[in-house]
């Protein structure tokens, strides 16, 4: 290593920032994290670091400055944005005894600005030792999807017992106490958003003077993978994942997905196949449960979004039945990554206000929707699962009254290295499917825009 990674005490410290531009105010919010005292070196600032000045928050200093003003200053930054300045003031503070940070400048610098995670008391320092800073951020944006947003909140609540631990818990105990409060039933009620139950189950284990031998709690999650492209999962998804014992997942979701996932997480493969099922519904929630039920932590990945066509009512009430915690974290559906990819909104304010979900794969002995009576203007229309029926589709659509020249669009396998835009009419829909290929998984999104009616040769009302 070039560089040595060290933490610095700030509280009631100096920190100094020569310059009152744009790049010295991108060091101003670095530093008012910390609880260092800030000290601008410039004849003027800029208006966001004035405001730092008015608010109390740093002094201002707009005179000549020697190598004694730096003498007491932890850390200074340089960044004047005039690279002759920086190399003299750089100079000075060196000479004043200072560590010195010249932004931009990696062959000036004493100390190194890494990509921090923020989870104060918790952070997480990357560095490339001023090599990569573009990669550094890269791996900052990782770990954001691995630590919980609120685990600093947690952090600094077990800091605050920790005098009470060390009172009532046996040295001999002390270490199990501390993995059960950070591995098991505490920090899960915390990421959960039961603070105080967390705290609670703490505070009576301190009493007790040991952790409580509680069986490993088994929880389901129904974790929403999105349309495909993994860097659309949800940070929560992504943390079911790490947490993950055991993954069943299906036949849509993409394999980079998947490797998200703790190395050593069982991975279950339950893809079902439109006529040959050799994984039913019933028989899903039943190992799922079975899983849970023996301590595990299960996740059910399920593409898209697992309250959108995804049969989430049918797991949560067979793992409620069971007893068993269960969660739905939300996935991108389809037909927003479609209308991302395209650029085309689902709703525009005077021409769509609706939007209907519909899935064109029905029950045994369900009649088949009416598409044209359900496609009323100023609706956009999403059809799931409609590929193979786009002829019962184009037919009942034409015959409910929709105008044949209506704007159609065929999004398959969207988001990923395979996806199709393909747009027609309502007329030639399926001979575009047919001529054009698209196999499933595709959505077809059909928008029937508001009519107008003429009142007079000039004016036209429009009406809902």
């Amino acid at each position: 290593m070039k560089t040595f990674p060290m933490f610095l005490q700030m509280q009631g410290r100096d920190v100094i920032i020569v310059g009152g531009g744009e790049q010295a105010a991108q060091k101003a919010r670095l530093m008012l994290k910390t609880e260092a005292r800030l000290v601008f070196f410039a004849p003027h600032l800029d208006d966001e670091l004035q405001q730092i000045v008015d608010d109390g928050k740093a002094v201002h200093l707009s005179e000549a400055v020697t190598a004694a003003d730096f003498s007491k200053a932890v850390l200074v930054f340089v960044a004047t944005g005039c690279p002759a300045s920086d190399v003299a003031f750089r100079d000075l503070a060196k000479a004043g005894g200072a560590v010195v940070n010249v932004v931009d400048r990696p062959d000036l610098c004493d100390a190194v600005t890494p990509s921090i995670v923020d989870r104060d008391p918790v952070v997480v320092a990357i560095g490339t030792e001023g090599t990569a800073p573009v990669l550094a951020r890269q791996i900052k944006t990782r770990i954001e999807t691995l630590l919980e947003p609120r685990l600093g909140d947690f952090a600094a609540m077990a800091g605050r017992l920790r005098s009470a631990v060390a009172r009532h818990v046996p040295v001999a105990e002390r270490r199990s106490f501390w993995r059960w409060a950070f591995n098991e039933t505490p920090r899960r009620l915390h990421r959960e958003g039961k603070e105080r139950e967390a705290a609670r189950i703490i505070k009576e284990a301190i009493q007790m003077g040991q952790a409580p031998d509680e069986p490993s709690a088994g929880m389901i999650s129904l974790v929403g993978a999105g349309p495909g492209s993994r860097d659309l999962l949800t940070l929560r998804a992504v943390q079911r994942l790490q947490e993950a014992d055991i993954i069943y997942y299906d036949r849509l979701v993409d394999p980079q997905v998947l490797e998200l996932a703790r190395r050593d997480a069982e991975r279950v493969y339950v893809g079902k196949t439109v006529g040959a099922s050799p994984w039913p519904q019933d028989r899903i929630n039943a190992v799922v449960t079975a899983s849970a039920a023996r301590g595990l932590r299960v996740v059910r990945l399920k593409s898209g979004d697992p309250s959108v066509f995804g049969r989430s009512t049918e797991e949560v009430e067979a793992a409620r039945q069971a007893g068993i915690p269960v969660e739905v974290v939300p996935g991108i559906t389809a037909a927003s990554a479609a209308a991302a990819t395209t650029q085309s909104a689902l709703t525009e304010r005077g021409k769509t206000d609706r939007v209907i979900y519909v899935t064109a794969t029905c029950q045994d002995g369900e009649a088949e929707p009416k598409w044209g009576s359900l496609l009323t203007p100023g609706t956009s229309m999403v059809i799931y699962m409609g590929v193979a029926k786009a002829s019962a589709i184009q037919n009942s659509m034409i015959k409910g009254g929709v105008p044949r020249n209506t704007d159609v669009c065929i999004a398959a396998s969207v988001s990923t290295g395979q996806e199709r835009i393909v747009s027609c009419d309502v007329a030639s829909l399926a001979i575009t499917i047919e001529r054009e290929k698209i196999e499933n998984p595709a959505i077809i999104m059909i928008r029937r825009a508001k009519q107008s009616r003429i009142v007079s040769n000039t004016d036209t009302i429009k009406v809902a």
